[in-house]
């Protein structure tokens, strides 16, 4: 079900360098060059007091939202926290742990910390947590979140699963009003067959009308572009062997959009998919299928460290967005560890945070070639340690078993907002806000 489980290649595999006939690092068009004439602008809705009608200029991040704790009321146990047959010192599934400090509620773990005190965790389950989360994009200048929903995990046989999304993103729902944050629905295909794609519509149909998003007044904050509601599909376009095709995918655009061109749509799609490289099926398919929707965003996570990234990349992906009148969201990520999940130490910080100078060295990157707005993976995602809420210290997490397994951490020189802020200062050059460059913000 993992994004990053299924798609991860090797970061010393060479990320290819596309000038697009170009020896300059020319900026991309400007935002009114950006927007193409919509032909087919379809339905009209009602937009008045809708805070965010555009995606352009928008730092987001994914939210995962899929954990659960034992008694918290979901059922589910603790559900993503847990490795292979249980949640116990040398068997779970995340690598960083959540500074719990600020919640309201709190569970007691079967960890401990080296003096022998309890270790404790939330849930997004409850409502004041998920409030928190919220209310930390707001102090730190986050624009919002797109919530994930895992096809597998919200079809008709899984009943706890849905319900798990459904509260959720009840509760995202109720704090971005509260805290005017932006939100919008994002799918995630991963583990998903043909059936399942098709699927999509009808839960996609009943969110609308459970939560009446597109009601500018009850949800005021959620997301429009193009001047429509957005949603997003991740995973299409892998050569992962996935149990559905481009095809099905391309059909569900169509009966999301329909005739009237109901929505706007973002569609998750590989880091290579431009030069049908590394992780892309070699199928034109792909780019008919990229030119039917809105936005896309290529998966950047485990595709390069700091020595691999390359901007070059970022610009030559622009220039064919441009030119086939589709917008374009980069991925930027603070770093990457599964030590935890694979049992094994030496893929503790994989690709190293660096203090922050990785993030930002993608930052600017985006920046200094014309991207508009960008997506953070991710707001909550320490399974793989790319979280950027507050997580603890590396001096401050508990201990993980005998077998040399452990919790990395946020570095101990560093405070536990330290990249909640580090994004907040991007979001801010991303508004316009002066005074920023390629050498990372120093906090005062």
């Amino acid at each position: 079900m993992k994004k990053l489980t299924i798609l991860f290649f090797s970061f010393f595999a060479a990320v290819a360098v596309v000038s697009c006939g170009s020896k300059k690092n020319d900026p991309a068009p400007g935002p009114d060059d950006e927007k193409p004439v919509v032909t087919n602008p379809g339905k009209v809705y009602d937009t008045v007091g809708l805070k965010y009608k555009s995606y352009t200029g928008l730092v987001m991040a994914g939210y995962q939202g899929w954990f659960a704790a034992e008694g918290d009321g979901s059922e589910r146990g603790w559900y993503h926290y847990q490795g292979n047959g249980g949640f116990y010192p040398g068997n779970t599934n995340v690598d960083f742990w959540p500074d719990i400090t600020e919640y309201t509620k709190k569970y007691k773990s079967p960890f401990k910390f080296a003096n022998g005190d309890d270790a404790y965790l939330y849930s997004p389950w409850d409502e004041e947590s998920v409030d928190l989360h919220f209310k930390w994009m707001k102090d730190y200048g986050l624009d919002g979140v797109h919530m994930q929903r895992f096809v597998g995990e919200i079809k008709p046989s899984n009943a706890k699963g849905k319900r798990h999304f459904n509260k959720v993103l009840a509760n995202a729902l109720k704090a971005a009003k509260k805290y005017e944050r932006a939100i919008s629905v994002m799918y995630d295909l991963s583990g998903s067959n043909s059936a399942d794609v098709a699927y999509l519509e009808q839960d996609w149909n009943e969110l609308q009308t459970i939560f009446k998003l597109f009601d500018n007044k009850e949800n005021p904050t959620y997301l429009y572009h193009r001047g429509k509601p957005l949603v997003t599909i991740w995973g299409v376009g892998f050569n992962d062997n996935r149990n559905y095709t481009i095809e099905d995918v391309s059909k569900l655009v169509d009966k999301l959009k329909g005739p009237d061109n109901k929505v706007s749509i973002m569609l998750g799609v590989p880091f290579y998919w431009r030069t049908f490289g590394n992780d892309t099926e070699k199928d034109p398919a792909l780019h008919a299928l990229i030119k039917k929707v809105d936005i896309i965003m290529p998966w950047a996570v485990g595709r390069f460290n700091s020595s691999g990234y390359t901007e070059q990349n970022v610009l030559a992906d622009i220039q064919w967005c441009h030119a086939n009148k589709v917008d374009y969201v980069p991925l930027v990520f603070p770093g990457f560890t599964w030590g935890n999940m694979h049992k094994d130490a030496s893929l503790y910080y994989q690709i190293p945070r660096l203090k922050g100078d990785f993030l930002w060295q993608q930052i600017s990157g985006a920046k200094a070639v014309g991207a508009k707005s960008l997506y953070v993976a991710m707001f909550d995602e320490i399974d793989e340690g790319t979280a950027i809420f507050k997580t603890a210290l590396e001096k401050n997490t508990p201990l993980n078993g005998d077998a040399g397994l452990r919790f990395v951490g946020i570095e101990n020189d560093l405070t536990s907002d330290y990249y909640l802020w580090l994004t907040g200062q991007g979001a801010k050059w991303f508004h316009g806000e002066p005074g920023y460059s390629r050498s990372k913000p120093v906090r005062k």
